[in-house]
């Protein structure tokens, strides 16, 4: 019979070997995932100024909210109810040591995370009818840093360092890479989280970092944008929201999830 310490090792561990095959399906998907061919080629028709200007809202979205804006995302959830959330699952780990524990909060930034993807489609639709695409970068921006935020704490982590907040740029930016890129980044973020990534200027690495990911997401999101601007079919652009809202959450959650797996191991 295990004693209390082998069970609380072997429940963290069988949770990262389900980390693990995430991450490799992850993986298989940037790999095959491309850029339809219909999506390919009304993209090349968009102008070169539409792609400048996607990317320089994104940037500016970026550093408004990080600099400006994380007091207002900050009023949108309780960060209390969440801290003592946490320290509520943290208790009955250590008392359980078991594996229910950790499915349970897995489970419950799932279903926070749903429910930000269900309110970044609705707005995303909304503007889209109307017309609105790029002024809708900022308020999407906002929603994803918001399940960002939320999801940082409910693993037990503060957003508000500079180190923090470059991780989270490139949790962001790796997110929407595809093949050679996408491995190339996650091995970034793998050093991150082992603790291997050389020390920075995290304030300066931070603006750096504004810059490739608002041009990641410029690359990657351009035709929705462009088309979220046109009247009626803008429908398109914006129903793109909670589709990337996934694509990012998904990657996001699951390094944020394997960084607290690591943390409690011990």
């Amino acid at each position: 019979m295990k004693n209390g310490r082998e069970q609380y090792k072997t429940a963290i561990e069988k949770e990262l070997k389900l980390v693990r095959k995430q991450e490799s399906a992850l993986q298989r998907a940037t790999q095959k995932s491309g850029t339809s061919k219909w999506k390919e080629a009304l993209s090349k028709k968009v102008p070169e100024k539409v792609y400048v200007n996607l990317q320089k809202a994104f940037s500016k979205a970026f550093f408004l909210i990080f600099e400006k804006g994380t007091g207002i995302i900050e009023k949108m959830y309780d960060q209390e109810s969440i801290g003592q959330e946490y320290l509520i699952h943290e208790f009955a780990f250590q008392l359980k040591a078991d594996r229910a524990s950790l499915k349970k909060l897995r489970k419950t930034v799932k279903m926070e995370n749903l429910k930000n993807m269900a309110v970044s489609g609705g707005e995303g639709i909304g503007l889209g009818l109307l017309g609105i695409g790029l002024p809708d970068i900022v308020i999407f921006t906002g929603l994803l840093l918001k399940g960002i935020y939320e999801t940082a704490l409910r693993y037990g982590f503060d957003y508000n360092s500079e180190k923090e907040r470059y991780f989270i740029l490139k949790l962001m930016e790796v997110s929407v890479k595809k093949g050679e890129d996408w491995e190339e980044g996650n091995r970034e973020i793998e050093e991150f989280l082992s603790g291997r990534m050389e020390e920075k200027n995290w304030a300066e690495a931070g603006k750096e970092q504004i810059a490739r990911t608002a041009e990641a997401f410029a690359m990657d999101m351009l035709f929705l944008k462009f088309i979220q601007g046109l009247a009626v079919v803008g429908i398109i652009g914006g129903a793109g929201n909670p589709v990337y809202y996934n694509k990012v959450m998904k990657y996001v959650e699951l390094k944020y999830r394997k960084r607290y797996l690591i943390g409690i191991y011990g």
